[in-house]
């Protein structure tokens, strides 16, 4: 059996390693980042977020946040960096507290994150139905609410 581990030093490894992350942060995260804030940006312009935060507000109000954090879960589905660039978008025009509403979206962003992403990544490499796919989404949706019921106990 052949040891396909290659050899050097750390230093090496601990190079490598920065580069690889660089480019994962410069070519994936930070393009979703700012995509999602300036999605914000135009749906507050637009005066679509106040008709989201409206929509949403008798949901989000059960775990202590305003109607605009649903924007927040939405991007959550399609990108943790996206949620991120939507929650950061939420704070600079003042729909988001600082501490306590990013303290109790924190989990759930995670819990959520990237749903669609991994769905057909992960379940198609382990071939489950796609029948079974909602069911799995909407577990880990339940999961997220309930976390941030706890979170808004908490905070």
């Amino acid at each position: 059996m052949e040891n396909k581990l290659k050899k050097g030093n750390a230093m090496d490894a601990f190079i490598e390693g920065g580069r690889n992350g660089w480019n994962i942060g410069v070519h994936s995260t930070l393009p979703n980042v700012l995509m999602a804030f300036a999605l914000i940006r135009v749906l507050d312009i637009l005066g679509l977020l106040s008709i989201i935060e409206r929509v949403f507000a008798p949901v989000m109000m059960i775990v202590g946040l305003p109607g605009a954090a649903a924007a927040v879960l939405m991007a959550a589905v399609m990108s943790m960096g996206g949620a991120v660039g939507v929650a950061v978008g939420l704070l600079t025009t003042g729909a988001l507290q600082e501490g306590r509403h990013i303290a109790i979206l924190l989990p759930s962003i995670y819990l959520m994150g990237s749903l669609i992403q991994y769905i057909g990544r992960v379940c198609g490499t382990i071939e489950i139905p796609p029948k079974y796919y909602t069911h799995l989404i909407i577990i880990s949706i339940v999961v997220a609410f309930l976390c941030m019921f706890v979170m808004n106990l908490i905070v």
